[in-house]
């Protein structure tokens, strides 16, 4: 089984639309444990309700609001996850009905996967947030308005989509394009680096320092662009100040490996 751990804080529209496209999924051996960074109940209603309509298994698993702590609650949802293979989403992203069988289809013993995301501007995002339910298919006969008008920011990785292959894998650590709204890996793995490092709190780059512990834990990057993009609702930019000190603390560990 797949667990997804899908990571939100206080935006309950998105959230909404999020698990109706996972709903949709033609792969549907899959559980969601929710990682809840301290949302009020207008969130807890739209899980509730999300809850009552689907045979997915789902968990919440929320704490209080005390901050960025995103890594602490994603550590919980690791523990708690049946699956073992992991796929980490985040409650701002819409993701296609194929996500979880292109996942699948890259999974691979010894490897982790950094995905990709199609960024949707502010207007499309409002549009968005006024469909009574999420429909792909209506989001799909529009495409190329979209990228013609700027609504969407990549048009062919959404038509064309590759499979397994040498040429996604990374030979060392690249700092670019790992996404922790899109990434998978296997449970086990995730464990023996024990999680997410829990001293780093505020936004930013909790991901990178995930991913390059898992490198450097022998396991091989691969990317699952071109497989398992994302629709990323605009939303306004975090609170970076702990952004500067996050990236220190990676650059650190790096530097210590080369040495």
């Amino acid at each position: 089984m797949i667990s997804i751990l899908l990571a939100t804080y206080n935006w309950p529209q998105a959230l909404k639309l999020c698990l109706e496209s996972l709903a949709t999924q033609t792969d549907r051996n899959f559980e969601i444990i929710i990682a809840d960074d301290g949302s009020t109940d207008s969130t807890k209603q739209v899980i509730k309700q999300f809850m009552a309509s689907t045979t997915i298994p789902i968990d919440h698993l929320w704490q209080e609001d005390q901050g960025f702590r995103k890594t602490i609650i994603l550590n919980q949802a690791i523990a708690a996850a049946h699956g073992d293979y992991l796929i980490f989403l985040d409650g701002d992203c819409i993701v296609q009905p194929d996500f979880v069988a292109r996942h699948r289809q890259l999974a691979q013993s010894g490897y982790l996967v950094t995905g990709s995301r199609v960024l949707l501007n502010e207007k499309l995002t409002q549009e968005l947030m006024t469909w009574p339910h999420w429909d792909f298919q209506r989001f799909g006969s529009k495409l190329l308005s979209m990228r013609l008008s700027g609504g969407i920011n990549k048009y062919w990785p959404l038509k064309i989509k590759f499979g397994n292959s040498f040429w996604r894998d990374y030979k060392k650590f690249i700092w670019r394009r790992i996404k922790g709204c899109n990434m998978a890996c296997w449970k086990a793995d995730a464990e023996a680096i024990n999680g997410f490092d829990e001293t780093m709190t505020g936004w930013g780059h909790e991901d990178a320092d995930f991913v390059f512990r898992l490198q450097r834990h022998h396991i091989i990057r691969k990317s699952g662009s071109w497989a398992t993009e994302v629709l990323h609702l605009f939303h306004q930019i975090h609170d970076q100040s702990n952004a500067t000190e996050n990236a220190r603390r990676v650059h650190e560990k790096i530097l210590a490996k080369a040495m």
